[in-house]
């Protein structure tokens, strides 16, 4: 199964607090077997179980569920705590209400709000991060904390819940163009305030864990909540997976009109709904084969021939250049740079439990349940809704 690639901005952001806090962070690398140069490429992408190995290191690291990320530290055990208070609420809003305030006990954490306005359908709840972050690691965390109090609320009550809007305090980061997937939502930058809206009768779902689950989903924290999971709740999270999953039954990605015959749409339609998404096709056939060509050539042995041929390449040239136009690096010289990575940092040796929380992250983009766990991560899963 394919799953979405994180951009190496978002590694960079990850990496930000700690080393503004002097920390050598070459080692995180190693050990989530990412080579350093691949930062130095805005184009670079990283799979989600390289994500969620740099993620690990960084909390071990750190100590802290905000990675150096804010300037008030949050011990580990915060959101855990935090979770556990708001899971006998009678609903979901009183749950994010009683989040709201348990964090609202510690000086310098996130200053968080929920609003009301309108009523009946017609009503919008709206989650409001009000810290004013200035920097750029700050406001890396204040994207987190929205993408993980979004994905705990749908895990809570066991559904998705459709974003109306995320908006953000800040100007449009490197990887603006990554947002609509994170969000599932039209984006703004240049607000206001910090925040996402949603449907105010959500808030009335009462929540359906219980304390085993959730200690089964903070064993897995944050890779639980950080996971861009597939809902299929849009035309493009449809398409997408029926891409996915052609892959691996087909030595080709099929044409529009195969992909609409089985959602059962015509052609026009489906067009027509994926713009109406701000999406296409094509855009969406591109990403899960670079998805399915960076994760097979940094964990997989196939032939890059082979390869190509599979995800429906012509020539081998093609996909050269493809892949040079998806990262601004050559599918050989990728494989190199991993392998050569790997073999440095002894990736056979790794400890089994770090090998066991890089799948556990990169299976979760996968699963069905909602689910981005401690405010402080990125959504992100990789990647992931």
């Amino acid at each position: 199964m394919a799953r979405r690639t994180i951009t190496v901005h978002q590694v960079r952001a990850l990496l930000s607090g700690a080393e503004r806090r002097g920390a050598d962070t070459l080692p995180l690398l190693q050990r989530a077997q990412i080579p350093p140069l691949l930062l130095a490429d805005d184009r670079a992408r990283v799979t989600p179980a390289q994500f969620a190995r740099l993620f690990r290191g960084l909390y071990e690291l750190t100590g802290d569920e905000f990675l150096g990320l804010s300037e008030a530290p949050s011990r580990p055990g915060t959101f855990a705590m935090m979770c556990h208070a708001s899971l006998g609420s009678r609903d979901l809003g009183a749950a994010i209400e009683r989040g709201v305030t348990f964090y609202g006990l510690f000086p310098g954490g996130p200053d968080l709000v929920l609003e009301r306005g309108g009523s009946g359908d017609d009503g919008e709840a709206v989650f409001v991060v009000r810290n004013d972050f200035a920097s750029a690691e700050q406001r890396f965390l204040a994207e987190c904390v929205v993408i993980i109090w979004h994905r705990l609320c749908s895990w809570l009550i066991g559904r998705r819940i459709p974003l109306s809007w995320a908006s953000f305090a800040c100007p449009p980061p490197p990887y603006k163009d990554e947002y609509p997937q994170l969000f599932g939502c039209p984006v703004h930058f240049g607000a206001e305030r910090t925040g996402a809206g949603f449907a105010a009768r959500y808030l009335a779902a009462p929540l359906v864990r219980d304390e085993d689950e959730l200690a089964q989903m903070l064993r897995r924290a944050p890779f639980e909540l950080l996971s861009r999971r597939e809902y299929e709740t849009t035309v493009a999270e449809q398409v997408r997976r029926a891409l996915v999953r052609a892959l691996g039954d087909a030595p080709r990605l099929p044409a529009l009109g195969e992909t609409a015959a089985r959602l059962a749409v015509s052609p026009a339609t489906l067009r027509r709904r994926l713009a109406a998404e701000n999406t296409s096709y094509k855009e969406l056939k591109d990403s899960v084969r670079r998805d399915a060509a960076i994760a097979h050539l940094a964990e997989g042995g196939e032939p890059i021939a082979e390869l190509a041929a599979r995800l429906g390449f012509s020539e081998d040239t093609a996909f050269h250049r493809a892949f040079r136009r998806w990262t601004g690096t050559t599918p050989g010289a990728y494989r190199l740079a991993t392998s050569a990575h790997e073999a440095a940092s002894g990736r056979e040796a790794a400890p089994a439990h770090e090998a066991a929380s890089g799948r556990e992250a990169a299976s979760d983009h996968d699963g069905a349940s909602p689910g981005e766990a401690g405010p402080a991560a990125h959504e992100t899963r990789s990647q992931q809704s």
